[in-house]
C-alpha cells in the first residue's frame, strides 16, 4: 500500500525541521518512523539501505532518507520526501548566511560564528579520529599498512593540494579496487585518473564544481565535505576568510538536516542567493538521481567487491582529508578567547559529550564574548 504523498511531505518534512546532530541522528529518526511506528520498511530492510548508502559518496543519512521516502511513496514520493527532509534546514542556513555574511552582520552573530567556529577544529579532529578507529578496526597487517597509507595521502592532499584533494579520494579509491584485482597494476590508475580530475575541474564553473565534489565525490563521512570546499572557497576562489568558513562549518552543523548545507553558505559567499540555490541543487542531485536510477536494484550495491574495494580505499584517504583539514580550520582562530574555547571544546569531547552540545555551548560562549565587548576575528 503506498502512502500518501501528504503524510511523506508532513512526516519527511517535520525530520527536516528537527534533525539537529548529523547522521547519527537522522538514521534514528528515519528508523523510529519508517521501521518502528509505520511499519513502511522491514528492520532488515532498512538496515541493508542505510549499509548501501555508506558505501555512495555524498551525503549518506538524505540518501537513506530518500530511499525511505521512495519505498514508503514510489518515485513521486522520492522526490517530495527528499525536498521535505533537506528544505527547512537549507532555508534557515540561507538566511543565517545571509546576515553573517552581510556587510555589517551584528556582533552577537559573529561571536556565534567566531565561538562554535574555533570548536569545530576539536570535533573535526575527533571525529576524523573515531573515523580512523572503526576503518582499521578488523582489517589485517597488510591492509592496515594500505589504510595508513591512503589516510596519510589523504591528509597531505588536503594540506599541500587544496582544491584537488578529491583526486586523491578517487585515486585512492581506483588503486585498493586495482591492488585487490591485479596486485601491482595499481600504480597505473593515477596518471588517468589526473588528467580527468584536471579536465573535469576546468570545463565545470567553479562554484558547480566545488558543489558537484560535495555532492558527488566525498568519501569517508560527512567531514569530507570540508577540505573539498576549502581549498576553492579560500585559498583558490577567495570568496571566504578563514574565519567565515569555520563560521559556516559551525552553522551547518547547529542547524537541522544534512551538514551538506554548508555548501549552500560557501555559494552565499561566492554569488548571494542565486548562488546558495545553485550550490544546494548541484550538491544534492547526486543523491536523487542515484535513488531514482538504482531502482530496486540499489540494496545490492551492499554486496558488491568492486564498491567495497572502492571504499575500503577511498574512505581512509577520506578520513586522513577530515584529520588534515582541522590544520586549515585552525586559520580563522585569531583571538585568545578562541583559544580557550578550542581547549574546553577538546576536553569535553575526550569526555565523550555529544558534539552538537559541545557547538552549542561554544556558540553561546561567542554570542556573550561578543556582547561584553571582546575582540572578533
Amino acid at each position: 500500500m503506498r502512502v500518501p504523498l501528504p503524510t511523506v511531505l508532513r512526516e519527511w518534512g517535520r525530520l527536516g525541521l528537527i534533525g539537529f546532530g548529523g547522521p547519527p541522528a537522522h538514521v534514528a529518526l528515519l528508523r523510529e518512523l519508517c521501521v518502528e511506528r509505520r511499519r513502511w520498511l522491514s528492520a532488515q530492510e532498512f538496515e541493508d539501505a542505510n549499509a548501501a548508502c555508506q558505501l555512495l559518496p555524498g551525503p549518506a543519512s538524505t540518501q537513506l532518507a530518500i530511499y525511505c521516502a521512495r519505498r514508503a511513496a514510489g518515485p513521486a514520493g522520492a522526490v517530495l520526501g527528499g525536498l521535505a527532509f533537506i528544505l527547512p534546514g537549507l532555508a534557515m542556513i540561507v538566511v543565517v548566511a545571509a546576515v553573517a555574511l552581510a556587510s555589517a552582520p551584528p556582533d552577537w552573530l559573529r561571536g556565534v560564528g567566531a565561538g562554535a567556529g574555533a570548536a569545530v577544529v576539536a570535533v573535526v579532529v575527533a571525529a576524523g579520529i573515531g573515523l580512523a578507529r572503526a576503518s582499521l578496526a578488523g582489517r589485517d597487517g597488510g591492509a592496515r599498512a594500505w589504510a595508513l597509507a591512503y589516510m596519510a595521502a589523504g591528509a597531505l592532499a588536503t594540506v599541500f593540494l587544496g582544491p584537488r584533494v578529491v583526486l586523491v579520494l578517487l585515486g585512492a579509491g581506483l588503486v585498493e579496487l586495482a591492488r585487490r584485482r591485479r596486485p601491482g597494476a595499481a600504480v597505473h590508475a593515477w596518471p588517468a585518473l589526473l588528467v580527468l580530475g584536471a579536465t573535469g575541474a576546468a570545463a565545470l564553473p567553479a562554484l558547480a564544481w566545488t558543489a558537484f565534489k560535495v555532492g558527488a565525490l566525498s568519501y569517508g563521512g560527512g567531514f569530507v565535505i570540508i577540505p573539498l570546499m576549502h581549498g576553492d572557497a579560500v585559498d583558490a576562489q577567495g570568496w571566504m576568510t578563514d574565519a567565515q568558513f569555520a563560521g559556516a562549518i559551525a552553522y551547518g552543523q547547529l542547524t537541522p538536516g544534512p551538514v551538506t548545507h554548508t555548501v549552500a553558505v560557501v555559494g552565499y559567499a561566492a554569488a548571494g542567493l542565486g548562488g546558495a540555490l545553485l550550490a544546494a541543487a548541484v550538491a544534492f542531485a547526486p543523491s536523487f538521481l542515484v535513488i531514482a536510477l538504482g531502482g530496486e536494484g540499489f540494496q545490492r550495491l551492499r554486496g558488491s567487491t568492486a564498491a567495497r574495494a572502492f571504499l575500503d580505499g577511498a574512505g581512509p584517504a577520506g578520513v586522513g582529508a577530515i584529520l588534515g583539514a582541522a590544520l586549515p580550520l585552525t586559520a580563522g582562530i585569531d583571538e585568545a578567547w578562541q583559544v580557550g574555547v578550542l581547549a574546553v571544546a577538546a576536553l569535553l569531547l575526550g569526555l565523550r559529550r555529544p558534539a552538537f552540545a559541545v557547538l552549542v555551548g561554544a556558540a553561546v560562549a561567542g554570542a556573550v564574548a561578543a556582547l561584553v565587548g571582546a575582540p572578533l576575528p
